[in-house]
């Protein structure tokens, strides 16, 4: 059963999540402060959303040791949604942090937030009127016409695996999109077919399906090399996406990594400490193609489109 993106998204509580932020954020990583502001922001956000709940005169009813537990696991999800909105605290954090580390502040946003701290708690809290909830949005990046060509070219696949194994789209077209250069590298057959493989997965001894053998880089003590490799061939962009979503789901490697799809960046970084690839700057650059993709997401027509 596919999960929602509510419950994908999740507070950087953990300890290991933590570290990952603090090790991020130490490297002077700007997207990794804005994460690390996202989370503070959240956790503040929890907190008073159970403040508030504990002020809400309650019916006692049905008051039970189980409904306390599911609505303050469902008030850390709406902590994790109602965060990270332009305009918020998150942005005064940042600013902070970037300007304690020395690190050059990230640009404003473009579109002041349209919903006030009181707005987004009205969209959970009982007694109020519903407000529309808040859109997502992060920092703007640039993008190109053909990113967006390849994001919407690649969408429906996505979306439909994305029902299937619960990773975000957004994260399975980010990376796509990195590992081919937004499509004008993808992996091709000795006759120039497509192979459809968007993921750079190679064909281990294990794998019985068609192959292509091509040249690739591979970073051997931190330095390139190149190298013949064999990777794995599809038939369709959508066996590609179901290969790469059964990979990180079933194989005990990305266990760590299939538990952080509520944060961009303790994802991209689970995904290179299992070794997905050996570029030692592949956690940056996979945050980058993520981000990117959430953009044009939110900014094209065929957002979520099947």
């Amino acid at each position: 059963m596919a999960l929602s993106p509510l419950v994908n998204n999740q507070l950087a509580t953990d300890s290991r999540s933590l570290d990952n932020l603090k090790l991020q954020a130490g490297q002077k990583d700007p997207a990794a402060i804005q994460e690390a502001a996202k989370q503070f922001e959240s956790l503040f956000m929890r907190e008073m959303l159970k403040s508030m709940r504990e002020a809400t005169m309650k019916s006692g009813m049905l008051d039970s040791a189980q409904e306390n537990m599911g609505t303050d696991m469902l008030d850390q999800q709406f902590s994790v949604q109602m965060s990270g909105k332009p305009g918020g605290l998150s942005d005064l954090i940042a600013k902070q942090l970037s300007r304690q580390m020395g690190v050059p502040e990230a640009p404003a946003f473009e579109t002041p937030s349209t919903l006030s701290l009181g707005n987004r708690l009205s969209t959970v809290l009982p007694g109020k009127t519903q407000a529309t909830p808040p859109a997502a949005s992060d920092t703007p990046v640039k993008t190109t016409a053909s990113q967006a060509a390849f994001v919407q070219r690649l969408q429906g696949a996505a979306a439909k695996v994305e029902q299937q194994s619960g990773i975000p789209a957004s994260y399975m077209l980010g990376q796509a999109g990195h590992e081919t250069g937004w499509g004008k590298h993808e992996i091709k057959n000795a006759n120039g077919s497509p192979s459809y493989n968007l993921f750079g997965i190679k064909a281990g001894p294990g794998w019985t399906g068609k192959v292509a053998t091509v040249t690739t880089t591979e970073y051997v003590n931190g330095e390139a090399r190149k190298t013949t490799a064999k990777f794995r061939a599809y038939d369709n962009y959508e066996q590609s996406f179901q290969d790469y979503a059964k990979l990180i789901n079933q194989s005990p490697r990305y266990a760590n990594a299939r538990q952080q799809t509520g944060s961009v960046v303790a994802f991209a970084n689970e995904l290179q400490r299992a070794g997905y690839a050996t570029d030692p700057a592949y956690a940056s650059k996979l945050s980058k193609a993520i981000n990117t993709t959430q953009q044009l997401q939110r900014n094209q027509p065929w957002r979520g489109v099947a």
